[in-house]
């Protein structure tokens, strides 16, 4: 692997994210660039995103002061036969990296392989596991951050009338009972016919959380996201079969299969994976792929990315077979971006990129060298 370019970036959020967690009100993060010779001896570059995020990822400090380190070592590769690049690791270099690191580099070595292969870097991803090509549209769910009820409630109207039929709404900064006053009038606002998802970061005792599945349920969420703390595995299996999915995200924040205690069938219907948060592309790929098989269904979600980090999200999600939909549409969070936008959403869906890697040249500029 040729060295590292880095160039750091820092986005406004349009207005602050409420959630449990606190309010999000920037994202910085680093690009990384990296080179790739073709067949011909000519020269590619693919383009990362590392936009560390916690809990989800470690700090930015951790992330960029690895990434600094990284790029400042003297022996380096070309990564072998290209095969390597499926997870941009080069003899142990990543070893030791967060996951919004490891997700920078990764991504950046594996744009450069698929703009190398001519082909879009969902059908690298999907290669060579794949019986069906990859999805060119992904529907994607409306995100609604913390509000009064009335605020709640005009976003929701807003985000269906620009053509969402799925939203995902923010609780737990709240108490329940406030929490579940924003619930029932966005269900009656909306309509039967429009899917919602309630997504808590951990905010909930198992009181609350037994309380607050017993409304949902009458209120016809698909699923619950994350209601209890990251560690209560079994408290979230007490949760499941009442009439409301259990999705899990902090919970397998970046971790393998190996290191979960039992499998992740007994305790979520549902995980929520953030290629930030799994450490890259190809690992999040590969796990969805394991989900499904064990009867468990993934949902791709951004952790609020600037746009390359979006757009590569938005393939991984392309090469999981029959996704639902995804947390992607989180663009207008934002104040402005690193680029334009190649896959914007329309009536509530996302169209794939079909150039080369994650968009063709879309990404040249933002670290061409001088």
């Amino acid at each position: 692997m040729d060295a590292l370019d880095l160039r750091e970036f820092a986005l406004d959020l349009r207005t602050p994210l409420g959630t449990a967690k606190g309010e999000i009100t920037e994202r910085r993060g680093l690009l990384v660039g990296v080179e790739r010779e073709r067949a011909d001896g000519s020269r590619v570059r693919g383009v990362g995103e590392a936009a560390p995020l916690t809990p989800w990822t470690e700090s930015y400090d951790d992330c960029a002061a690895s990434l600094r380190a990284l790029s400042e070592e003297e022996d380096r590769d070309e990564g072998g036969d290209g095969d390597e690049d499926h997870t941009g690791d080069s003899g142990g270099l990543l070893d030791g990296l967060g996951p919004a690191a490891r997700h920078g580099v990764t991504l950046a070595a594996t744009d450069a392989a698929a703009r190398a292969a001519d082909v879009p870097l969902a059908e690298y991803l999907a290669t060579p596991a794949a019986t069906d090509d990859p999805a060119e549209i992904v529907p994607v769910n409306g995100t609604v951050g913390d509000g009064s009820v009335e605020e709640t409630v005009t976003a929701a109207e807003a985000a269906v009338t620009d053509g969402f039929d799925c939203l995902k709404l923010k609780v737990g900064a709240r108490d329940v009972d406030a929490d579940l006053d924003r619930l029932r009038a966005v269900r009656e606002a909306v309509g039967d016919e429009v899917t919602l998802r309630a997504d808590a970061n951990g905010a909930w005792t198992r009181e609350e959380a037994d309380r607050v599945v017993d409304v949902l349920a009458t209120l016809d969420f698909a699923y619950v996201e994350q209601p209890l703390a990251a560690d209560d595995l079994a408290g979230h299996a007490d949760l499941r079969g009442r009439g409301v999915d259990v999705a899990l995200d902090e919970s397998i924040n970046g971790a393998s299969e190996s290191e979960w205690p039992r499998p992740i069938a007994d305790y979520a219907d549902v995980i929520v994976l953030k290629p930030m948060a799994q450490g890259g592309p190809r690992a999040t790929v590969e796990l969805a792929r394991h989900l499904r098989s064990q009867g468990v269904t993934p949902v791709v979600t951004t952790t609020v990315d600037a746009v390359v980090a979006r757009t590569a999200a938005v393939h991984v999600a392309a090469a999981v077979p029959d996704v639902p939909a995804c947390g992607l549409a989180t663009a207008d969070l934002l104040a402005d971006d690193l680029a334009d936008d190649p896959c914007p959403v329309v009536d509530g869906s996302v169209s794939v990129p079909q150039g080369p890697g994650l968009a063709g040249d879309a990404f040249d500029s933002l670290l061409r060298r001088e």
